[in-house]
């Protein structure tokens, strides 16, 4: 295993194009973004907006169908555009 990968949890859940989803993944619906989190307390797949984290909800197949992956939470922090936002 090389050192500077990450190893992610698979959700079993694909997004409108048929991508995988893993955990941290960066999702959308239209400009709103939003990330995919196990969620320890609850046993299971969660998602909350991006910019207001406080407030999740199960990330189930229905709202994964209707996503867009955008890119990996890791992935978002390297780029330097993101970082003005």
């Amino acid at each position: 295993m090389k050192k500077d990968h990450i190893l992610l949890q698979f959700t079993g859940l694909l997004d409108k194009d048929g991508e995988e989803i893993y955990d941290q993944d960066i999702l959308t619906i239209s400009m709103e973004r939003y990330i995919v989190f196990w969620n320890e307390n609850q046993n299971g797949w969660y998602y909350s907006a991006l910019k207001s984290r406080h407030s999740f909800s199960p990330f189930l197949e229905k709202q994964a169908t209707i996503m867009k992956r955008f890119c990996n939470n890791f992935e978002l922090a390297e780029r330097p555009e993101e970082k003005k936002r």
